[in-house]
C-alpha cells in the first residue's frame, strides 16, 4: 500500500506533493496512542479544495495520507485521507457541521491498484474534458465559464463547476455533455473567489493563495477597508487574482478601526490665525495627522501630534483661534540597525581598482622642491644659468625648461609629415 501512495503523489516544489497544501490541516494529536482517537470519522480530500467526513464503519486501520474508496452516488470515489482522531470533530465544529443532524457515508475500503489506476486516468482526462465544455457552452451562446472539471473515481459521475454573473439555463448543456463524455452530469456554481482557491497561485507577498489554504468562508470586501488603512485606492493593487479585492484586507481592519476611535474627525476644521487648515492625511502607527491650507489640493502641509489636534479643536469650540497650529517639532525617529549588513559592505568593483596605473610623479612639486634646495647659494644659480646659456649657444636645438611644469595635453609623438616640415623650416632660419 506504500508503493501506491508512493507512484500516486507526484512531488512537486520543495518537495510538496500535488496538493500544493489546500486546506491542509496539522495534526498535533499525532503523537498520541491509537486509544485516544475515540472516534470513527475520517476527513478525507479529493480533488483541489472539496473535503468530505465518512464514518470508518469497518473499523480500518487508516492513517492520514492513505488513500481510501468511499461511497458516492452512485458509485464509489477515491480520495485521500486528511485527518483522523479528534481533530475531525474539532474541524466539524468549525465548519457547522451538527454531528446528530449529518447523514455520514462510509468507507468501503483502502484503495487497491486497480483502483488507482482507474483514478489517475480520470484525472488525466479531466483538463481536455473541460476545454471541451467550454467549446459546447459557447456553441450554445450560454453566458457562464466552466472554470473546473472533477471526475469521480470509478469515472461514472462527472462534477463541472461553472460560473456566471446571471442565472443560466444549462438544460440543454448537461444533454451535449452526457452524450458527448458518457457519464453522468453534475453542475455546480461557484465564485470567482472559490475558482482562484480551486486553482491556487502565488500571492503578491509570496505565499499561497489564502483562499487554496486555510480560508473557508468568504467575507465580502469593500473599499472602505483600503479607506480606514489609509491605503491608496490602486485597482490594479487592491485586487487578487481572482479579479475581486483582496480578502487580506480584512485581515488588520478592526484594529484600525479600534485605534482610529481615539483620532478626532477628519471633517473638522482647524481655525488659526494664519487661516484654516483641512485634513490631508492621518498616520496611526506614529499617531500624527497632516493638515494642508488648502481643502482642493496639498498646500503648506503641516504634520499635527492627535494630542495637539485635540487642544486646537477645544480653543474653535469657545470660539477662540490659536496663533500657530503646530506649538512642538514631530521628530520622526530613525530605528537603527541591530544587526550588521555584512552583504552590502563590499563593492563589486574592489578587484578593479588593482589593475589601475599607477599615478606618475607631479613634475610640479618637483620642481618647487628644486627651486629651494637652490635657494642656498647664489654662486651655484649663476654657473647653472652661465651653464645653461653655454649648453643653448652650443646646442641651439637642446630642450629648455627643465623645471618647467609637465603639459599632459602636449603630444608625445608627431606624424612624420610634421616633423619634415619642422626640419625644413629650422634649415631655412639658419639659412
Amino acid at each position: 500500500m506504500e508503493e501506491i501512495i508512493q507512484d500516486t503523489e507526484k512531488k512537486g516544489c520543495s518537495g510538496c506533493t500535488s496538493r500544493c497544501g489546500k486546506l491542509n490541516v496539522y495534526d498535533w494529536l499525532d503523537d498520541l496512542p491509537d486509544s485516544v482517537n475515540s472516534t470513527d470519522i475520517v476527513e478525507v480530500q479529493f480533488k483541489n479544495t472539496r473535503k468530505g467526513y465518512f464514518r470508518n464503519s469497518n473499523a480500518l486501520r487508516i492513517e492520514k495520507g492513505d488513500i481510501v474508496a468511499v461511497e458516492a452516488s452512485p458509485g464509489h470515489d477515491i480520495g485521500t485521507v486528511t485527518l483522523t482522531g479528534e481533530l475531525v470533530l474539532l474541524q466539524m465544529k468549525k465548519h457547522n457541521i451538527n454531528l446528530d443532524t449529518f447523514e455520514f457515508k462510509r468507507v468501503y475500503r483502502k484503495a487497491k491498484q486497480a483502483d488507482v489506476e482507474k483514478w489517475e486516468e480520470a484525472r488525466e482526462m479531466e483538463h481536455e474534458t473541460m476545454l471541451e465544455s467550454r467549446r459546447i457552452a459557447e456553441r450554445l451562446n450560454l453566458n457562464m465559464k466552466i472554470g473546473d472539471v472533477e471526475y469521480q473515481g470509478d469515472r461514472t459521475k462527472a462534477i463541472f463547476y461553472y460560473i456566471a454573473d446571471e442565472r443560466v439555463d444549462f438544460r440543454q448543456l448537461i444533454k451535449v455533455l452526457a452524450e458527448t463524455f458518457r457519464v453522468r452530469i453534475e453542475m455546480r456554481q461557484i465564485g470567482a473567489r472559490q475558482e482562484a482557491g480551486r486553482i491556487g497561485g502565488i500571492g503578491p507577498c509570496g505565499r499561497e493563495l489564502c483562499c487554496s489554504t486555510w480560508m473557508t468562508n468568504f467575507v465580502s470586501v469593500t473599499t472602505n477597508a483600503a479607506r480606514y488603512q489609509e491605503i491608496s485606492l490602486n485597482p490594479q493593487k487592491l485586487a487578487g487574482q481572482c479579479g475581486k479585492l483582496k480578502c487580506c484586507l480584512n485581515y488588520e481592519l478592526d484594529a484600525y478601526v479600534d485605534a482610529q476611535r481615539d483620532f478626532p474627525r477628519t471633517n473638522v476644521v482647524l481655525e488659526t490665525q494664519d487661516g484654516s487648515y483641512y485634513h490631508f492625511k492621518t498616520d496611526i502607527f506614529s499617531r500624527t495627522m497632516w493638515y494642508s491650507t488648502s481643502k482642493d489640493f496639498p498646500a503648506g502641509i503641516v504634520s499635527v501630534s492627535v494630542d495637539r489636534v485635540k487642544e486646537v479643536i477645544r480653543i474653535n469650540r469657545r470660539g477662540k483661534k490659536v496663533d500657530k497650529l503646530a506649538n512642538e517639532i514631530v521628530k520622526t525617529i530613525i530605528a537603527e540597525p541591530t544587526y550588521d549588513n555584512v552583504i552590502g559592505q563590499e563593492s563589486l568593483t574592489r578587484f578593479d581598482e588593482q589593475k589601475k596605473k599607477k599615478k606618475r610623479p607631479n613634475k610640479r612639486r618637483q620642481g618647487a622642491n628644486n627651486r629651494q634646495e637652490n635657494k642656498g647659494g647664489t654662486q651655484q644659480k649663476a654657473d647653472n644659468s652661465s651653464g645653461k646659456q653655454t649648453d643653448k649657444k652650443q646646442n641651439p636645438e637642446a630642450k629648455s625648461g627643465g623645471n618647467k611644469p609637465y603639459n599632459r595635453n602636449k603630444r608625445r609623438f608627431k606624424p612624420n609629415n610634421q616633423r619634415k616640415q619642422q626640419g625644413g623650416d629650422g634649415q631655412a632660419k639658419k639659412e
